[in-house]
């Protein structure tokens, strides 16, 4: 004969806290690796930018310029092309390369026009990476772009 057990109160505690502990330790786990891979904030304060964000795009818009970014065996290629297709040499750019979920990966390559674009010395790793370009005109416009790069193995 075997023995009848009983679920007795103090079992039903045990169920009940072991259930919400595993439910608690993940969540906590989760919280912990999201704080631990946040890149940062984009902009200080959003609602700020965003008033002026219409008149920026427009100015930027009216430039007509395309820009193209590709990854050959180690050189980063950036192309800025105006409206007709000509090649474009901004007054100033700054370009800075990383990967999308983490900023450890972010670094700033040293571009070189050669007439037809610039390009850097830069072997990326296998994977995705994000290329943010910040060119100004040579009459102030700010133009702000961020590229996506996928870098096969």
């Amino acid at each position: 004969m075997t023995a009848e057990r009983k679920l007795t109160g103090w079992h039903v505690l045990a169920i009940f806290t072991g259930a919400f502990g595993i439910i608690i330790a993940v969540n906590l786990t989760l919280a912990w690796n999201a704080v631990a891979t946040f890149p940062g904030l984009e902009v200080a304060n959003s609602y700020v930018a965003s008033q002026t964000f219409d008149a920026r795009r427009t100015a930027q818009e009216a430039l007509g310029w395309s820009v193209a970014v590709t990854d050959d065996d180690g050189t980063l290629t950036l192309a800025i092309t105006d409206q007709r297709g000509y090649p474009v040499q901004p007054a100033g750019l700054s370009v800075k390369v990383g990967r999308r979920t983490s900023a450890r990966d972010d670094h700033a390559p040293t571009m070189r026009f050669d007439g037809v674009g610039y390009s850097a010395a830069d072997p990326l790793a296998p994977g995705y990476w994000n290329v943010w370009v910040n060119a100004r005109a040579h009459d102030g416009t700010p133009f702000e772009q961020r590229l996506d790069i996928f870098v096969k193995e």
